[in-house]
């Protein structure tokens, strides 16, 4: 018995050197251990507080845009951008209230919301939407090079036919021709061939002279 003593209070005395030698090292890994953890959470509760809080201000907008009421729309969208301007619910707001602003002949108001969006979204698809529709609102101003301009930055992969398809409207409304075939071809060529827009690309590139057979591979070429 007095040798198991021993032998406890011997482990007890390495126990208690080895927590002199590294009890503050263990302790404050421990607080920043649980301090992150306490932080993320904390940041998740924000972040879905913000989302809540966004959301409610984007139905606002959403209905304004129902009611057809373009100041509510831009005082909503001005609200949600300035108070939770970087969740989707504001860059999504945005979009929405472009679209209104432009029906209502506010096209200031609307290229500053899609403007916007474009810049600073956070999803690479919203801010290709913006781009997109920025360029046609510039294509019925006649500011061609401004939107080229759009089309030819930050556009994804997956919209890349969309927008070599506009681009080779504005070539096409400049009398450029050439240039509008190779976009055009581009825009065919990214088009699946069940996508709704490839017969309307297949139109304009017919018009301007190019037989879309000669596009085709073989194995689809087959299929038709």
């Amino acid at each position: 018995m007095a040798h198991l003593d021993l032998e406890e209070q011997e482990q007890l005395d390495q126990l208690k050197h080895y927590w002199n030698q590294y009890g503050n090292a263990i302790t404050w890994i421990l607080i920043v251990v649980f301090g992150s953890i306490a932080a993320y959470n904390g940041w998740q509760y924000w972040e879905r507080r913000q989302a809540v809080q966004a959301s409610f201000l984007y139905d606002e907008v959403e209905r304004a845009a129902v009611g057809g009421d373009a100041a509510r729309v831009e005082q909503a969208f001005q609200d949600i951008k300035d108070k939770f301007g970087r969740t989707t619910y504001a860059q999504q707001a945005g979009l929405l209230a472009g679209r209104v602003l432009a029906e209502k002949g506010k096209l200031d108001g609307a290229k500053s919301a899609l403007q916007w969006v474009a810049n600073d979204a956070n999803d690479d698809g919203l801010k290709a939407v913006a781009r997109l529709r920025l360029a046609a609102m510039m294509v019925d101003t006649k500011d061609y090079d401004g939107a080229l301009k759009q089309l030819n930055s930050g556009i994804p992969r997956e919209f890349e036919a969309l927008a070599a398809d506009r681009r080779g409207d504005i070539y096409n409304l400049q009398g450029n021709k050439e240039q509008a075939k190779l976009e055009y071809m581009k825009a065919w060529q990214a088009f699946s061939p069940d996508s709704q827009y490839r017969p309307l690309v297949e139109v304009k590139l017919t018009a301007l002279g190019v037989d879309v057979q000669t596009l085709k591979p073989a194995g689809e070429t087959a299929k038709s």
